[in-house]
């Protein structure tokens, strides 16, 4: 059974870059191109349980990484931190527009959320 397809495409892209050529092209066309077990080993030359030997150490080494090091946790948590800091900022410019209208509240509560979108991986063209 699958692991979780964007847990797995998460830990790959953080540290796929340590795993071997055979178990990076294995594991891209096992969970990436959702290539099945019997397909791979057909195209590859090799028996299936060869397939999946490789790609079950791929995904041990995956997440041995990720256990040690937290980085796809963190990523997580920026993400998130993220979001709830451009829904402050959205909150801060709506109340600012309905009752103060203060010029200096809005721009930094726009650079807020341009910092906080940027964070998010968002296009810094406007607000």
């Amino acid at each position: 059974m699958k692991d979780n397809p964007v847990t797995m495409a998460l830990l790959f892209d953080f540290y796929g870059d340590t795993l071997t050529d055979k178990q990076k092209d294995y594991f891209d066309l096992y969970h990436g191109r959702d290539l099945s077990l019997s397909e791979i080993s057909e195209n590859e030359g090799i028996t299936r349980q060869g397939v999946r030997d490789v790609i079950s150490r791929a995904e041990a080494a995956l997440r041995e990484l990720e256990s040690r090091l937290g980085l796809v946790a963190r990523y997580g948590h920026l993400l998130m931190s993220a979001n709830k800091l451009s829904e402050a900022a959205r909150d801060i410019l709506e109340i600012n527009e309905r009752r103060y209208v203060n010029p200096g509240i809005k721009k930094r509560a726009e650079e807020i959320l341009k910092l906080a979108e940027a964070l998010n991986g968002a296009p810094e063209d406007g607000v």
